[in-house]
């Protein structure tokens, strides 16, 4: 074994763990990492010219890490030189080879060139149904909106071909929508679809129902889904919030007990979004096109699940 550093030395003698540490050590014990890595091997490159890669662990590991605290790639190689706690949850030491930049640009681009964020959402809901959660019995849908940067200062010119503007309320945004299916027992995520901000909600309902229902809640936005061609054979309750309009013309103390209890269930959805979006710091997109985000928005879905079912799992 080599010997400690001052820094390491120092470092194993503090008298308190930080918050970063905490959370850290939480993730860790959680992320199925034996899973994860057997999964990914068989994509993982052998090395060329004779030079071998990483250690596929270590990339796994950095790349949580990027996404964890949203870092940017040459943020993320400050972050290993800098914090004793990052290095050792990726496994590496500061007398180590780290990781430059690059490196962890190209671990990135190969999850995005095979679609491993879905195969890793996949591998850790697998887990989640074998220790009891994830129940099919009844679905939440709902969607989001990421934001884009709407400006066209840029090496283009022009805005991202693959997001697009809505409005919301009086409010106009332009960016994409991330849609969820969420099981209504424990507010696990089990389906993603991703858009453009300005398709409407029921248009990607079908992708979040994978069919075995017995209940689907959603917001009023998903009016009339049960009149859809998809759905008009499904033998499910459809329990969507009535629009305002409608809701006050059958204003009576039985209804506004049924909104509630709507309301009630339907707010599992948003613990999901507020951790990808204000946890994580994914609200604003962070690459061009779709298909970058939602192998990204997979993979933090993933962890967000996770961090749902700690207080259901075994300690």
């Amino acid at each position: 074994m080599s010997q400690l550093t001052f820094a390491e030395a120092e470092y194993r003698n503090k008298k308190r763990k930080t918050r970063r540490e905490l959370f850290l050590e939480k993730m860790d014990g959680l992320i199925p990492w034996a899973k994860l890595e057997k999964k990914l091997r068989k994509y993982y490159p052998k090395g060329e010219n004779g030079n071998p890669p990483y250690p596929l662990p270590i990339m796994l590991r950095v790349h949580c890490l990027q996404l964890f605290y949203n870092l940017s790639d040459p943020a993320m190689e400050d972050a290993l030189y800098e914090i004793e706690s990052m290095r050792r949850f990726a496994g590496l030491r500061l007398s180590d080879r780290l990781p430059d930049e690059s490196t962890i640009l190209r671990f990135r681009h190969f999850l995005e060139r095979h679609k491993l964020g879905k195969v890793i959402f996949d591998t850790v809901s697998a887990q989640l149904r074998q220790q009891g959660l994830m129940m099919r019995e009844g679905t939440i849908v709902d969607a989001t909106i990421i934001a884009a940067p709407s400006s066209t200062k840029n090496q283009d010119g022009e805005r991202d071909p693959e997001m697009h503007q809505t409005k919301k309320g009086n409010e106009w945004h332009f960016g994409m929508k991330m849609h969820i299916g969420v099981d209504d027992r424990d507010g696990l995520i089990h389906s993603i679809e991703t858009t453009a901000a300005n398709v409407h909600d029921l248009n990607a309902a079908d992708q979040l129902l994978h069919g075995e229902e017995q209940r689907v809640w959603g917001d009023a936005g998903y009016t009339g889904i049960h009149k859809r061609d998809e759905f008009k054979d499904w033998d499910a309750d459809w329990r969507i919030a009535l629009r305002p309009g409608t809701r006050s013309k059958l204003a009576g103390q039985l209804q506004e007990m049924l909104e509630g209890i709507k309301a009630s269930v339907r707010a599992k959805v948003e613990h999901p979004f507020r951790t990808i979006k204000q946890q994580f710091g994914y609200g604003k997109v962070r690459y061009r096109g779709l298909a970058k985000n939602t192998n990204r928005l997979y993979v933090l879905s993933a962890f967000t699940n996770l961090l749902r079912a700690e207080k259901y799992l075994p300690s």
